[in-house]
């Protein structure tokens, strides 16, 4: 495979050893990283976003991690800007741009354009999410089908993010989603992309999550939650979903013991695995999908 004329895409679940391989990769067809990750971005969250360590760069160049302060907005337009201008950057230098996270919403701004979507108004947005609490997501993507029919080959109906926003814009619009999405346009081709999907086994993706927590605490993110709070965010802030720090919170304020907050990070993470799946299988149909076993050998074929 000649990867010179292509853009790398690696996904899969969180703790599936994607920045590794990425990194892995990188050496062996002299590529640069760039981050695809919603909370790697952030300056201050080095330990809970799990932001790869600089020691285990292997002088490979890293892009877009750490850069962004806690106190500011970041959206997916942000992301695909700035994205945009380093993978031509990369390619100025004759390098091969290979991007790596789990955030869905960023490839798929990448590979299909950012859809220009009217903001959905913050009543609209409760009204549709009270529902769908009162009634559950099997009988929510039900009444989103008869709402929008054009949805049942496109959402997954365990797909509880994608049956909410497609539920809102065609209530709140009158036109599907799926509409929306034809007027985009990518700044790349289709066949620019070569996309993997690192395909980890439940049980044992499980276990590696479980460590993960373990190791968060290790590695010093009761101290990184201190400094975080002492910042004062607004809780409407994306940054406030980063998984650890409502946990770690409670420890702080002595609701919980350690290996609760352990347990519920590692349930929580779990369960953010799980969603990162399901959007595979109704988004991620086209990508190559590797089972850890599998690196090595697709890493010695290039």
């Amino acid at each position: 495979m000649d990867f010179k004329s292509k853009i790398i895409l690696i996904s899969g679940p969180t703790a599936s050893g994607k920045s590794k391989f990425a990194i892995r990769l990188a050496k062996k067809i002299d590529g640069e990283i760039i981050n695809a990750d919603s909370m790697q971005i952030y300056k201050q969250l080095k330990v809970i976003s799990a932001r790869p360590n600089p020691k285990e760069y292997n002088k490979i160049k890293h892009h877009l991690y750490g850069f962004h302060e806690v106190q500011k907005n970041f959206s997916t337009g942000k992301w695909l800007k700035l994205v945009v201008k380093k993978i031509k950057e990369i390619k100025k230098r004759k390098k091969i741009p290979i991007l790596v996270g789990g955030t869905g919403l960023y490839f798929k701004a990448l590979i299909d354009g950012l859809v220009k979507i009217p903001n959905i108004p913050l009543r609209v947005r409760t009204q549709v999410r009270a529902h769908h609490l009162k009634i559950g997501q099997n009988k929510f993507y039900q009444e989103l089908l008869k709402l929008d029919p054009i949805s049942k080959d496109k959402i997954h109906s365990a797909d509880t993010h994608r049956s909410l926003r497609a539920y809102e814009v065609k209530l709140y619009t009158q036109k599907s989603i799926h509409d929306w999405y034809k007027n985009t346009k990518s700044n790349f081709k289709k066949t620019d992309f070569y996309k993997i999907y690192i395909s980890f086994p439940r049980a044992e993706l499980i276990e590696r999550i479980n460590l993960r927590s373990k190791k968060m605490i290790k590695n010093g993110a009761i101290k990184e939650v201190k400094n975080f709070i002492k910042l004062n965010i607004k809780k409407d802030k994306s940054v406030n979903k980063a998984i650890g720090i409502n946990e770690i919170t409670e420890y702080l304020n002595n609701k919980k013991k350690m290996n609760e907050i352990i347990e519920k990070i590692s349930i929580k993470t779990r369960q953010y695995a799980k969603r990162q799946s399901t959007w595979a299988r109704g988004n991620m149909t086209s990508w190559l999908k590797l089972k850890p076993s599998e690196l090595n050998n697709f890493l010695k074929n290039i």
